[in-house]
């Protein structure tokens, strides 16, 4: 059965959108990978690139200037990524710029970021340069301590409910003491009792310096104090030439 001239043009059209379809998506595709555009390439060595893979995109002052063209372990503690990037980027790009492994956005895929230099060198970068790589943060290793410390914290929280349990009920010397009105009356009627014996023992002090002075002014025992008080003079004296004697030899 032959096509009508209908059906040829249909087919003609529907061959020439697909054409077209083909065209922009090479060309986007193109455009992406930096396929039509001047490129160079450098690279970094990290520890772990964290699930970075090849094709993700390289950015340079929050803009994409670049992709990850290959990602090769060296050794079972480097890794080798290489990065394509854009070379009107290149007069901005120092040779003391760091790479980093980031993401794009809180789950997005990760990506490389260079972080701008000229501190350390104003020279820029030469195609096939190495940057130094700042390896990312373990994550792993970060729930880890994590997981561990919300252990612990529960294991804490859980003995403070138990305790704060037994005062509640009773239990325990704080717990009788608190809900316990008996020993709260005798703690109580202690501390009155040994406020009252201070006093007291401060009214007994009180009488016997009166009576320490008054007996000082009683004749009968006037030449009994001033004598002692002369010894202690007396005493003191030769301590001083004694102290003074040995001062002299030194």
């Amino acid at each position: 059965m032959k096509a009508t001239p209908g059906q040829k043009i249909k087919i003609g059209l529907f061959t020439f959108i697909g054409l077209i379809i083909l065209v922009f998506a090479i060309f986007f595709i193109g455009n992406q990978k930096n396929l039509f555009s001047s490129t160079f390439t450098i690279y970094g060595t990290f520890r772990n690139v964290n699930g970075l893979q090849v094709g993700n995109n390289v950015r340079f002052a929050g803009i994409n200037v670049g992709v990850v063209e290959a990602i090769n372990i060296v050794n079972d503690s480097s890794v080798r990524v290489d990065l394509t990037l854009n070379n009107n980027v290149k007069k901005f790009i120092k040779k003391d710029a760091k790479l980093s492994i980031g993401s794009d956005g809180l789950m997005g895929d990760k990506l490389v970021v260079i972080a701008p230099g000229g501190i350390t060198s104003t020279e820029t970068i030469t195609g096939g340069g190495q940057l130094m790589a700042v390896n990312p943060i373990d994550v792993d290793k970060i729930v880890a301590k994590m997981t561990k410390v919300i252990d612990n914290a529960e294991t804490l929280t859980g003995g403070l409910s138990q305790i704060v349990a037994k005062v509640n009920n009773g239990q325990g010397s704080i717990g009788r003491l608190l809900n316990s009105d008996k020993l709260s009356r005798d703690l109580e009627g202690t501390v009155n009792q040994a406020k009252t014996t201070m006093q007291n023992v401060h009214k007994t002090t009180t009488t016997l310096n009166t009576d320490l002075k008054a007996a000082q002014s009683n004749f009968l025992l006037k030449g009994f104090f001033n004598k002692k008080r002369k010894k202690q003079q007396q005493d003191s004296i030769k301590k001083a030439q004694a102290a003074a004697a040995q001062n002299n030899q030194k």
